[in-house]
């Protein structure tokens, strides 16, 4: 599957209690959070107390991160994007900071 077929897939189980926009916008927006959230906690469990990785909690992280994926994926149709020119703009990003050597040096936006 690719960005594009999974967006298209993804949209068809986008359901929201209230038509307004600002509203949806908020949902999307608290529902990353709170799924990064989720993944990270999941994160922690392997580090922390399995000391290491297990295969229930691989694929509960695994589970976590499409969920994340999700919420992407809709935000950035909200927003006149797809996954595909979030994905190549972040690699360009990513590609600037290596050659100028700033890749975990820095901070905010702008490094």
């Amino acid at each position: 599957m690719d960005f594009q077929e999974y967006q298209m897939a993804a949209a068809k189980t986008a359901k929201f209690s209230k038509e307004d926009a600002d509203y949806q916008l908020m949902i999307l927006g608290l529902g990353l959070a709170g799924e990064a959230g989720e993944a990270a906690d999941k994160i922690k469990k392997l580090v922390d107390y399995e000391k290491g990785s297990t295969e229930e909690l691989r694929s509960a992280l695994v589970t976590e991160l499409g969920d994340v994926l999700w919420y992407i994926s809709q935000l950035a149709a909200r927003f006149g994007s797809s996954l595909e020119e979030v994905a190549q703009k972040n690699i360009a990003k990513l590609a600037d900071r290596a050659e100028r050597g700033v890749v975990t040096k820095g901070a905010g936006d702008n490094r």
